[in-house]
């Protein structure tokens, strides 16, 4: 059993026995650093391991490996741990090709790697879906790999595929997003969390009971390790006072109305937080969705006009509509938290509890805020 001090996902996997797993860019990092080794020095390293962004040094081992003149090719199998993830088992190929000096690190996709086609993600139209995150820590580790065979960077193009990428795909959003052709590259830590909702939910409880039996009189609820160093940032909270909320807002809300705490942050992405703001508590997208005819309702109520109404309502993801109305000088940012507080202290029920809400967007910039207000506007 977990200490009483643990939290979060700590907790939950301690409390029950679920192993974690590798996301998809993690297995494309080991996969493109090993092909990368390789084709500067002519072996795989096998098993490869990389450092994830929380210091975690995983190994994994090759599934399939090809070394040719000009380039190079290693593939690891998707370990997605007790997650009911369905990129789980799939094999992710880097294909690594040496370019000119001073080319940096550039990527593209290959089979069962989808292509962004519409705006509103956080890559550019025409890029291949590997997020952010995963591109960062390829070029890290093939930045490694050059300096330790006396190269000043790595130039290199890196091809991501995954094996029947394409049909696994259909059982994503991705192709509602405008991302065709396959599966997206994911991860910020690297890691999976396996999901399991009464643990989760065990685990806040147990979060609040914490920080209530250590005198904290100001909680943060989080929906993920960004917003949690945000509300650090803003608040300077300690550890004992943050509540990885992860998609359960409403499991936060109704046991902090039984058991309270004189102050309440609730932090997040933008799009998630815009789920709370429209009056849903559960903010997994298998259980809710982005409402932009709600987000139009609130830009017009910022001040858009119809034409700036319309385009928001018509947006393919809740970062296009915030970026439309940033353009135009609409607050929607601080809408969508002034909402999301007011749906907070709906399920509080006048308990004597101040709210303030935090939105970022998916760099851990602020986006919106809204102050703190307690019961009948207190």
């Amino acid at each position: 059993m977990a200490e009483p001090s643990a939290s979060g996902r700590g907790a939950q996997l301690e409390r029950t026995g679920l192993r974690s797993g590798w996301t998809t860019g993690a297995c494309a990092t080991a996969a493109a650093t090993a092909a990368y080794t390789a084709l500067l020095g002519g072996e795989f390293p096998d098993p490869v391991t990389i450092t994830l962004p929380k210091g975690q040094r995983p190994a994994f081992a090759l599934a399939t490996e090809e070394l040719t003149g000009g380039a190079a090719m290693a593939g690891v199998v998707k370990d997605a741990g007790d997650d009911p993830d369905v990129t789980h088992g799939a094999l992710v190929r880097a294909t690594v090709r040496i370019r000119p000096a001073g080319s940096g690190v550039t990527f593209r996709a290959g089979p069962g790697v989808g292509t962004v086609t519409r705006p509103g993600l956080p890559l550019p139209v025409g890029e291949p879906a590997v997020n952010p995150v995963p591109r960062q820590l390829m070029r890290e580790h093939l930045t490694e790999v050059a300096a330790r065979h006396g190269r000043p960077g790595a130039d290199a193009e890196i091809e991501i595929a995954v094996d029947h990428g394409e049909e696994i795909a259909r059982s994503t959003w991705n192709p509602r997003l405008g991302i065709l052709g396959g599966l997206s590259i994911l991860g910020t830590t690297g890691v999976v969390v396996p999901y399991s909702c009464s643990a989760w939910i065990d685990s806040i409880r147990r979060g609040i009971d914490v920080a209530r039996a250590a005198g904290r009189t100001h909680v943060a609820g989080c929906t993920g390790s960004t917003s949690e160093k945000v509300a650090v940032a803003v608040h300077g909270l300690p550890e004992d006072a943050l509540l990885d909320m992860g998609d359960f807002a409403g499991a936060v809300l109704k046991y902090l109305r039984r058991h309270p705490v004189p102050r309440l942050t609730v932090a997040g992405g933008f799009a998630k937080l815009s789920k709370l703001a429209a009056g849903h508590l559960d903010l997994h997208s298998a259980r809710s969705q982005v409402d932009k005819g709600f987000l139009a309702g609130l830009a017009r109520r910022g001040g858009a006009g119809e034409e700036l109404a319309a385009a928001v309502a018509g947006a393919n993801t809740g970062l296009e509509a915030l970026q439309l109305c940033a353009a135009r000088d609409v607050p929607l940012g601080d809408l969508v938290a002034a909402a999301a507080r007011d749906t907070a202290l709906g399920v509080l029920r006048g308990e004597p509890i101040a709210v303030d809400v935090i939105c970022i967007d998916r760099a851990g910039t602020i986006v919106g805020r809204a102050a703190p207000r307690g019961p009948a506007g207190r």
